[in-house]
Order: structure tokens, then C-alpha cells, then sequence
């Protein structure tokens, strides 16, 4: 069906359907790349892309050449370059509601537990980082830390981050209502527009909310301020009820609707 035409050009339904959707995944692309380190690497790639183009146009042999060969590899340094945000975009494509019924949601006791721990150590000046995984696995961070496979409750996780435990450093990994690890190591994240006040902890929340579709409960030793970080994001300053709640809609728990996310107030 032509819509309109210009001069010899037609304009037809196909051609508008092609617009909307090259024009959605640019548009998808840039909030996914935006913030990132990518999105640097991204410029520099659409500039070699345009330069290949209008090389050839000017007559300018030489440029033209170079960048025809390097064309071979452009695929190459694109994957490579580009590994950690390829890995989080088709974890997010892989994150179909479909799949998520397969999935076995959390227990409402688990979500209790860790949000009275939280509030529990933010008392006792006490930092904490405790990764709930969804429905991507951990198993590489899990075996970074010491096996535990305990169920969930305020003591143990209080007893493990004291800081006379020698499991008090580093983070504890919570899949399918059981505690897998603790001192497990977190990738850092690598975001240059973080907040310069954010330490390590806070960093390592993000890094691994970052990489995968876990859920990060964070405590500040510094200030006792409970955060969550979620899809790259970090939610501060929690109270204990909506944490909770939080949690309950980001887990889907057992009795509670499923969501993609909880809808808090940064």
C-alpha cells in the first residue's frame, strides 16, 4: 500500500513499518548504552561507520582503504569491546514473563528475614551486602565465597557479618530461599557517572545488578543506610516497609502479584 510518493520515490506501509522500528531500537540503544562506558565507544564507532561512507563520496582513496580493511575486524572489536553490555542485553531479552512462570518465586519468610537482617545490622553499624538472585544464576560468583547452603534467618546473617567473622567481607549469595555462600567477590561497576561518595560496597551492588537480574540489598557501615540495587540502579535511604515491599514485587514472592519492578522514589 503506498501512502505517498515523491517524484519516482514511493513511500509505502513497509517502508513506515521499517522507519518505526529502525528508529525504536536506536532509540532503545541509547538508553541502554547511555551512562556506560559503551556509550563513548559507541560515538567512536558511529563515527568510523559515517567516515566509511563518505570517504569513498570525496575521492579520499586512502582513508577509504584503510577503513575498507578494516571492516574484517570491526565485527571482532565490536563483541569484544562490547562484551558486558552484549551479556546484560540478552539476559534482559531472556527475561520474558513466559519464562518467568517456569520459575520458582521466593518464599514471603525469605524477604522477611533479609529485610529485618538489614535493619538489624544497619543497627549495630554493621555493612552488609546480600545478592538475591532472580532468574539468572550466579554459580561463578557462588564459588568465589564459602559454601553455606543455610536457610535464611536474621541470626545467621547478622552472626556472618559481624566483624569478627571471618566471612564478614564480601557478599552473600541468596538463591531459591537458601544461602548458598558469603565472602563471595562482586564485579565492580564500571559506570563513570556513579556518585564519586559511593564506596566499594555500594560499587559491587551495582556491578552485579549490572551483569545480571540479581537483587542487592546494601547496608552502609558508614551510616547505616539501607539501599537496594537493582538493573544498574541504586534505590537509598530504604525504611523497613518498603523494602520490604520492594522486595515482595521484585522477588514475587509467594502471595504477592508479579512485576518487573517495584515502583519507589529514587
Amino acid at each position: 500500500m503506498v501512502l505517498f510518493r515523491i517524484a519516482f520515490l514511493r513511500f509505502t506501509v513497509i517502508d513506515l513499518l521499517d522507519i518505526l522500528a529502525i528508529t525504536y531500537i536506536l532509540y532503545q540503544l541509547y538508553f541502554f548504552v547511555r551512562g556506560t562506558r559503551a556509550a563513548q565507544m559507541t560515538v567512536g564507532f558511529v563515527l568510523l561507520l559515517i567516515a566509511s561512507v563518505i570517504a569513498p563520496l570525496l575521492n579520499m582513496n586512502g582513508l577509504a582503504w584503510i577503513l575498507r580493511n578494516l571492516r574484517t575486524v570491526w565485527l571482532l572489536a565490536f563483541v569484544v569491546l562490547f562484551q558486558p553490555e552484549l551479556r546484560r542485553l540478552l539476559i534482559r531479552l531472556g527475561q520474558s514473563q513466559i519464562i518467568r512462570l517456569f520459575v520458582r518465586a521466593y518464599e514471603n519468610r525469605t524477604v522477611e528475614e533479609v529485610a529485618k537482617a538489614a535493619f538489624e545490622l544497619s543497627k549495630r553499624g554493621l555493612g552488609a551486602l546480600i545478592v538475591l538472585t532472580r532468574d539468572v544464576g550466579l554459580k561463578a560468583i557462588i564459588e568465589t565465597g564459602v559454601p553455606i547452603r543455610a536457610e535464611v534467618s536474621v541470626p545467621l546473617l547478622v552472626s556472618i557479618f559481624n566483624l569478627r567473622s571471618p566471612l564478614h567481607d564480601g557478599a552473600v549469595v541468596i538463591q531459591n530461599d537458601i544461602l548458598e555462600a558469603a565472602k563471595c567477590l562482586l564485579p565492580l561497576s564500571q559506570n563513570p557517572d556513579l556518585d564519586p561518595s559511593l564506596g566499594t560496597r555500594h560499587r559491587a551492588a551495582l556491578g552485579v545488578s549490572e551483569e545480571s537480574d540479581a537483587v542487592v540489598v546494601v547496608v552502609s557501615e558508614e551510616t547505616g543506610n539501607v539501599s537496594v540495587a537493582m538493573e544498574g540502579q541504586l534505590i537509598r535511604n530504604l525504611d523497613y516497609e518498603n523494602l520490604r515491599r520492594f522486595l515482595n514485587e521484585a522477588l514475587r514472592t509467594v502471595g504477592t502479584a508479579p512485576r518487573a519492578a517495584a515502583r519507589l522514589e529514587v
